[in-house]
Parts: structure tokens; C-alpha cells; sequence
């Protein structure tokens, strides 16, 4: 057997329409797995799931938002329809707006949006899903910038904290049924990431932030790791977070 090998597995992967998410529902169909795949906008999804399907893996799609807990329900069904929901991949997050996020001046209004999105949508995705798995594997995609302070960034640094935080307790109440890990990207040129960015042009971004192995990251880095923390090959991994950040 490969133990990295997903054949026969039935994922859900949020927000999956473009960036990491597109990257991680192709590296699990690569690896044998059925997909369901999710996000705001179906036009982006359609395009996931016809690339899923050249891998020759089933794709469902279904258009939701990860905010609203009944808007879940759907992704749970659709899976239930490709045969056992084994994998979910809650990665839907990101920046409710491209300004400025010091702590000390996010309105209330902002700092909900932010939790709402990248914490309590993780927290019910969680939920919903080990309710409906018999065993498997819950993935909650984090951020380097857990890892320290954030200027301009404060409230998503803080969201991604307590989803490792979250990440860990769920980890304790679902074992031995259901293991459950995070993996967290450093720098990867998605949307989100140029939004929060503000780096002199032309000017290699990975030199100015000195990335150990020289480059910066790419969606596919991400979906392996994920595929690994999916896998027999992680069968004796919980609670823990995977670092993805070319060495920074």
C-alpha cells in the first residue's frame, strides 16, 4: 500500500475556487481522492472540478458561504453523494478588506468580519464534519503569521492563532475517531497575499523578505502537505501544526 495514497476517499475542501484552495483540491484528486469543492463563486468552481475531473476523480460543486452555518449543510450532502466524507479541508479565510489592520484602530465591525471568516466559519466547518464522518481527517488551513506579531495585520494574525489553538482542542475531544491537524503557508502570491502586501515593484519579493530556500511558495506546496496530513502516512499525527514556508 502507498501510504500517501487517498483512493477510495471523499473530501470537501472550502474555498477552493481559486489560490490554495484550487491548489489543494488538485493535489488531493492527484492523490486519489473524490472532491467537493466550495467557494463563493461557482464560475471559479466549475473550472476546480472540470480540472479534478481530468485527474479522472469525481468533483461536486457547491457554491456557499462558509460564514453562514446552513450554507454548509449542502457541502456535507454532496459529499454523502460521492460515498463516505473521509477529508475536510477548511480553508476558506482571508481578508474581508485590503486596508490597514493595526488592532489598535480595526472597527468593531472589521475585527467581526475577520473572526468571523477565518475563525468561527473553521469552528463550524469542524463541527458539522466530525458529526458526519465515521473516521478521517479534519485540515485547518493556518498562517505564518500566527507565528508572531502583525503590524497592519493584527486581527487576521490573531484569527490564525486561535485556529491552531482550536486546532489542538478539537484534536483532544475527536481522537481517537478523527485526527485533526493545521498547516500553515508562508508566502504564496495568491490574491490575499498581494492585497496585504505593499512591496516596491520589480524588486523580488523573496529577496526582500529573505526566504531561506529562495523562492516564494506556490499552491501546490500547500496541497501536498495537505495531502500528507490526509494520508495513512499521518496516521499517528493530531494537534499539530505543519509550517509550509520555505524556511522563514
Amino acid at each position: 500500500m502507498n501510504a500517501f495514497r487517498l483512493d477510495g476517499q471523499v473530501a470537501v475542501v472550502t474555498g477552493a475556487g481559486k489560490g490554495i484552495g484550487r491548489g489543494i483540491a488538485l493535489c488531493l484528486a492527484e492523490a486519489g481522492a473524490d472532491v467537493v469543492v466550495s467557494a463563493r463563486t461557482r464560475t471559479d468552481l466549475e473550472q476546480v472540478a472540470d480540472a479534478v475531473r481530468a485527474k479522472g476523480r469525481r468533483a461536486e460543486v457547491v457554491p456557499a458561504d462558509v460564514t453562514e452555518g446552513e450554507q454548509l449543510e449542502p457541502l456535507i450532502a454532496a459529499a454523502q453523494d460521492l460515498g463516505v466524507l473521509s477529508i475536510w479541508v477548511n480553508n476558506a479565510g482571508g481578508l474581508p478588506d485590503a486596508t490597514p489592520r493595526y488592532l489598535t484602530r480595526t472597527p468593531e465591525d472589521r475585527w467581526d468580519a475577520q473572526l468571523d471568516l477565518n475563525l468561527k466559519a473553521v469552528w463550524m466547518g469542524a463541527v458539522r464534519a466530525a458529526a458526519a464522518m465515521e473516521s478521517g481527517s479534519i485540515i485547518n488551513i493556518s498562517s505564518r503569521a500566527a507565528m508572531g506579531p502583525q503590524l497592519k495585520n493584527g486581527p487576521y494574525g490573531a484569527s490564525k492563532a486561535a485556529v491552531n489553538s482550536l486546532t489542538q482542542t478539537l484534536a483532544a475531544e475527536l481522537a481517537p475517531k478523527i485526527r485533526v491537524n493545521a498547516v500553515a503557508p508562508g508566502p504564496i502570491p495568491t490574491e490575499n497575499f498581494n492585497q496585504s502586501t505593499s512591496f516596491p515593484e520589480g524588486k523580488p519579493i523573496e529577496k526582500l523578505i529573505g526566504v531561506p530556500l529562495g523562492r516564494l511558495g506556490a499552491p501546490e506546496d500547500i496541497g501536498h502537505a495537505v495531502v500528507f496530513m490526509a494520508s495513512p502516512a499521518a496516521s499517528w499525527v493530531t494537534g499539530q501544526c505543519l509550517y509550509v514556508t520555505g524556511g522563514l
